[in-house]
């Protein structure tokens, strides 16, 4: 099996105590820090911006971790330089926010980020096919993006399994990222579909047990 990385969303932590949490989910030996970014626009919720990421760059430099951007919002280009300065490694772009996807992908790549693609529940996988030899990750949101804490679209397993294939036709090496209701308990299926990449909000953050014990669970789930 290819390896999964565990990439805690922060949408989902304690701000009051953002920075230990964080550094709490890395010590654990999660891999990523996912930061979803919403503009009350492209989905029914606001969160955060580049303060945030700048917040967060530092404590993922110390683990080695991949600072991951995903990029919510309406009119993504206008931000794109701004992320990129607050130290996002990875800047994913929706699909339905982009109408030159290519000059989006290429502007990512110019300010030395590694471009990222993903699309909604409901979007088709073909409105991929014709960006994917240019993206280094693709993201399948497996929630209607906007709000954490929902449950796994069960079907979103086959777009998965139908992705991995298109992926491996053309060669890719693009990390695969599955977003939404990921937990331990479903965890392995999603990675034997073919991911590469796991965001979890409140499987980490959430349910009352130390973040430890959550990211323990998923390395458990994932062997």
């Amino acid at each position: 099996m290819r390896k999964v990385h565990l990439a805690p969303s922060i949408l989902s932590a304690d701000f009051a105590r953002l920075g230990s949490q964080v550094e709490e989910a890395l010590v654990a030996g999660a891999d990523y820090v996912h930061v979803d970014v919403m503009d009350g626009h492209f989905v029914p919720n606001i969160t955060i911006g580049p303060l945030i990421v700048e917040a967060v760059k530092p404590i993922a430099v110390r683990f080695g971790a991949v600072v991951d951007v995903h990029l919510m919002i309406a009119e993504p280009d206008r931000y794109l330089a701004d992320f990129a300065r607050a130290g996002a490694d990875i800047l994913t772009v929706h699909v339905e926010t982009c109408p030159h996807l290519h000059r989006s992908v290429q502007a990512i790549r110019e300010l030395g980020v590694r471009p990222g693609v993903t699309l909604n529940p409901a979007t088709p996988l073909g409105a991929l096919e014709e960006i994917l030899p240019y993206v280094d990750l693709v993201l399948v949101m497996s929630v209607n993006p906007g709000f954490g804490g929902q449950s796994y679209i069960p079907t979103s397993t086959a777009k998965i399994r139908r992705l991995r294939a298109m992926l491996d036709v053309i060669g890719s090496a693009a990390e695969l990222e599955v977003d939404g209701g990921i937990k331990p308990d479903n965890a392995a299926e999603v990675a034997a579909a073919g991911a590469t990449v796991l965001v979890a909000g409140s499987a980490v953050f959430g349910g009352g047990r130390p973040i430890a014990d959550n990211v323990a669970a998923f390395r458990r789930a994932l062997v």
